[in-house]
């Protein structure tokens, strides 16, 4: 502001002509003021206080407790203890002693790293191996081999065994510990080559690979004289090659899923309009060791199944949670699009079928798409059952920004018309199944199973 706009005519400044009485009024305002926010603040700082004295009082007293423990380690323990070790034993304890086995607290890099897993996101070489034999002896037996992992790429089966690895194709240290070789394979990084032998009915061969970051492949189709492959990211286009199916008839065909996560759904639904495109009545569906996955990508691929459902959207599972149940409903009921009246529906599973697997078979069980009989288990242990886990899991984010959560089993799962939860029993031999012994030489299992189905 410019200094002469503050000035009267005769050169004096405008508040040293302010009367005495007027410039004290002006003070008191001020004061008053002050008191007032000072006041307000106290006000605020003191309901500041009583709220946090309401909530201190509101927490549960052996939580208060537990928090004035931990002030005291962190004041006056003679070692440090580091917030993650303890709040890594409390949770390890809520997660082993209190929760069930399906159930946990995940910290964030534990949420994070599984939500890419159920996406299809691998890093490793893609084995599934058996580490010990029926005998108790050391073993690396190839029990499942990923799709589109390094280990399919580099030709390794099912059946095969890993005898040996070492850092060059000459340099082959003999041996069949999981332990030894997992220690071997913290040295390399991803993308790092190295060699490891691998033995199948007598022949040995030695083979190079590396740890690889790969999106896995979860739905398998082969006929008697072709094999696909469904690639589990964007549009699920059909990867022919694998080897053909022999034992299977002109007009039979074959699927496998592996998982019901990822894009598998999609992946099915490919499969099937190649089913139904090459003219196929009959379908040998594969569980074996399907752990389960995702309740939605189930409810999809069950809209092929619901053989006697009668509604546009049949209910293929019922969540009970005690006070409430909830329905699923497939996605659409398709079944005679792809199937005749005279068209078979087998299906192959084993004591590692789980959950939506399970869920799965009791959807065809109950509307009819098989029977009993149409079921081959595999016999491994003097038994010859599916899983059983017929309970349902909602996973929690407990801090948003954080990124931590918390799965929590919530309900029971039952089968959409006969209601029958099968948790903790699974399908049994005792029901009416087939059977067949396991058998990881080459395809003889599988093979054995369609026989004891078909033929």
């Amino acid at each position: 502001m410019d200094e002469n706009q503050n000035k009267t005519q005769d050169g004096q400044n405008v508040d040293e002509r302010i009367p005495a009485p007027l410039k004290s009024e002006k003070k008191l305002k001020i004061l008053r003021t002050i008191a007032c926010v000072a006041g307000a603040a106290l006000i605020a700082a003191a309901g500041f206080a009583t709220g946090m004295c309401v909530r201190w009082y509101s927490i549960d007293p052996q939580m208060r407790t537990l928090i004035k423990v931990k002030e005291k380690i962190d004041d006056h323990y003679y070692e440090e203890v580091t917030d993650e070790k303890f709040y890594g034993a409390l949770f390890g304890a809520v997660n082993q002693e209190i929760l069930d086995g399906y159930s946990g607290y995940m910290t964030p890099e534990e949420y994070a790293a599984l939500t890419s897993d159920l996406k299809g996101n691998r890093a490793g070489l893609g084995l599934v191996l058996s580490t010990q034999s029926a005998a108790g002896q050391e073993q690396m037996l190839v029990t499942r081999v990923c799709g589109n992992s390094p280990a399919e790429k580099a030709g390794i089966a099912v059946g095969s065994c890993v005898v040996g690895f070492g850092a060059s194709e000459n340099a082959i240290t003999p041996s069949q510990s999981y332990d030894e070789f997992s220690e071997f394979l913290s040295d390399y990084d991803a993308g790092e080559k190295f060699y490891i032998r691998i033995a199948a009915g007598g022949v040995e061969k030695t083979v190079e690979i590396s740890r690889e970051e790969y999106v896995e492949n979860y739905v398998f189709y082969r006929t008697n004289d072709s094999a696909y492959a469904f690639e589990t990211s964007g549009a699920c286009q059909a990867i022919k090659g694998g080897a053909e199916l022999s034992c299977l008839q002109e007009d039979e065909a074959y699927i496998r899923i592996v998982q019901f996560t990822g894009n598998a759904e999609k992946a099915f639904e490919q499969a099937m309009k190649l089913f139904k495109a090459e003219g196929k009545k009959h379908l040998v569906l594969d569980l074996r060791g399907n752990g389960g996955g995702y309740l939605e990508t189930m409810q999809g691929i069950a809209s092929y199944f619901c053989k006697d459902a009668t509604w546009i959207k049949p209910v293929v599972a019922i969540a009970d949670y005690g006070e409430k149940q909830e329905k699923f409903h497939a996605d659409k009921n398709v079944y005679k699009d792809y199937f005749s009246t005279d068209s078979r529906i087998c299906v192959l599973a084993d004591e590692d079928s789980a959950s939506a697997s399970e869920c799965l078979l009791g959807c065809m069980l109950d509307y009819g798409a098989i029977e009993y009989a149409d079921i081959c288990l595999t016999e491994y242990g003097g038994r010859a059952k599916t899983f059983g886990k017929g309970i349902m899991q909602t996973t929690y984010l407990v801090n948003i920004l954080d990124g931590d959560a918390i799965k929590l089993t919530t309900a029971k799962i039952l089968w959409p018309v006969s209601k029958n939860c099968i948790h903790d029993r699974g399908v049994l031999s005792t029901d009416g199944t087939k059977t067949v012994a396991r058998d990881y030489t080459g395809e003889n299992e599988l093979i054995n199973a369609i026989k004891s189905l078909w033929r």
